[in-house]
């Protein structure tokens, strides 16, 4: 089980000797999908064998609102910045600043999959963390395990988004396929 978040305002000792102590306010790193989104509307586009990704992607604008997400983000804001990293291909860039912008959350500072790359999301998401590792990761929030597992064991405070069951076909997208 990933550990909990700090409640006392405290930041988390970031990987390869970097400290949030001295780095300002630290960061808040959110996945998007599965966290403040909820995708299940969508997830007939890439289910029972099919992998219809445009469609997926299409209708990403149509997000409902997680609130329990929403709630963390409000949450940590008042004592982190905000920065967002997300599966989701650049070409989602202004669809995904505007869905966040619509529902009152920081859009600040977005990571977003570059095109062709297609490495699985424990991969992609760990090598954006060491690249903030310097600015002082506070904590990590992602609803895949195996994304949160490769942050917990690379010396990352992590924890597990499960506000919203994974089903298989969101599995295979992000831990597989690399998609998402």
């Amino acid at each position: 089980m990933p550990a909990p978040l700090p409640s006392d305002g405290s930041t988390a000792e970031s990987p390869a000797g970097s400290s949030a102590e001295g780095a300002g306010r630290g960061l808040a790193v959110f996945d998007i999908d599965g966290v403040v989104a909820d995708v299940r509307h969508r997830l007939h586009h890439i289910e029972h064998g099919r992998r219809a990704w445009d469609a997926f992607f299409d209708t990403a604008a149509d997000d409902p609102l997680l609130p329990e997400g929403a709630a963390l983000v409000a949450d940590l804001a008042a004592r982190h910045d905000v920065v967002w990293l997300t599966g989701r291909p650049e070409w989602l860039r202004s669809v995904t600043t505007r869905w966040l912008r619509d529902h009152g959350l920081p859009a600040d500072e977005l990571h977003l999959r570059p095109a062709g790359d297609y490495r699985p999301a424990p991969r992609y998401k760990l090598g954006v963390l060491r690249r903030l590792a310097p600015r002082g990761v506070a904590a990590f929030i992602d609803d895949d395990d195996l994304v949160v597992r490769t942050a917990l064991d690379a010396g990352f405070p992590a924890v597990l988004a499960e506000w919203v069951p994974r089903g298989r076909a969101l599995r295979r997208a992000q831990d597989s396929d690399g998609r998402t």
